[in-house]
C-alpha cells in the first residue's frame, strides 16, 4: 500500500534518478576530475591555474531546460576543449568513454574563467516526462521533482568522501526577464566563491562575502512556488 501510494504521488522518482545519477556517473567521474584538471593546466601553463576552481561545475536548472549545446544557452559561454577520457568497461560495453567539456566563460568585465561545467543530465528525464501523457507529470510537479533532486544528490554527495572538493552544484531557477547572459553570470558568480576561497587558503583569512552556494535547508525558502520564476539568489545578479 505503501509504494502504491508513493509511486501515485511520484515521490521515489527524483529520489531514484538522484542515486542513479551518483551511482552510474558522478561517483565514477568524480574523483578524477583533480587528475584531468591539473593534466590540462600543465599543458596549457600560459592560463590562469584556480585550485578550487578545478572542479566539475553541475547546472541544475529547476525547470529542467537544458541545452544539448552551451554556447547556444549563452554567447558569453565558450567551448575550449574535452578533459582527458576516462575508459572503462561498464555494464557489458567495452571502452565506454567519459569526458568533460572545459569551457571559457566571459564576464561583464570581459575577463576569462576557465571551468568543466555541464548540466545534471537527469533533469532531462525530468522534463521529458512533463511532456508525456503516460507519464502525468504537472509543471509543479516537475519542480517540485528536481528541487527534491537537488536536495537528495547534495546530500549524496555531501556523504561521499572520494567526491569530496571535486564538484561544485549550481542550482538556479531563471527569471522570466533573465536576459541572454542570466546563465554566464550565474556560473561566473560561483567561480569567484571559489576563487575567494582559494584566496582565504592562501592568506589564512575569510573570505570577502560569505558564500551563498544553496544547502537543503535554504533551497525551500528561496525558491519561489508561484508560477512566475524567481531568482535564488538577491544579490544583484
Amino acid at each position: 500500500e505503501m509504494s502504491e501510494m508513493s509511486e501515485r504521488s511520484k515521490q521515489n522518482v527524483a529520489h531514484g534518478l538522484a542515486w542513479s545519477f551518483y551511482v552510474g556517473y558522478l561517483k565514477i567521474v568524480l574523483p578524477r576530475m583533480k587528475k584531468s584538471m591539473e593534466e590540462f593546466s600543465r599543458a596549457n601553463p600560459n592560463l590562469p591555474a584556480c585550485r578550487k576552481t578545478w572542479k566539475l561545475h553541475i547546472l541544475v536548472p529547476l525547470s529542467c531546460d537544458i541545452y544539448d549545446d552551451l554556447e547556444k544557452a549563452d554567447s558569453k559561454i565558450q567551448y575550449v576543449t574535452d578533459l582527458t577520457e576516462t575508459t572503462l568497461a561498464r555494464a557489458g560495453i567495452k571502452k565506454r568513454v567519459y569526458k568533460h567539456s572545459l569551457y571559457a566563460i566571459t564576464d561583464e568585465e570581459n575577463q576569462l574563467w576557465h571551468c568543466a561545467v555541464e548540466y545534471a543530465t537527469p533533469l532531462q528525464t525530468l522534463y521529458a516526462m512533463s511532456q508525456d501523457e503516460c507519464a502525468a507529470f504537472s509543471r509543479e510537479e516537475r519542480l517540485e521533482q528536481a528541487k527534491l533532486f537537488y536536495r537528495t544528490l547534495e546530500e549524496i554527495l555531501r556523504g561521499s568522501k572520494e567526491c569530496a572538493d571535486t564538484y561544485r552544484l549550481i542550482a538556479y531557477e531563471e527569471p522570466e526577464e533573465a536576459g541572454t547572459h542570466f546563465l554566464s553570470r550565474e556560473i561566473v558568480w560561483h567561480l569567484r566563491q571559489e576563487h575567494h576561497e582559494e584566496i582565504a587558503v592562501l592568506d589564512q583569512s575569510p573570505p570577502p562575502s560569505p558564500s551563498t552556494a544553496l544547502d537543503s535547508s535554504e533551497l525551500n525558502l528561496q525558491i519561489s512556488v508561484s508560477d512566475l520564476p524567481q531568482p535564488l539568489r538577491t544579490d544583484g545578479f
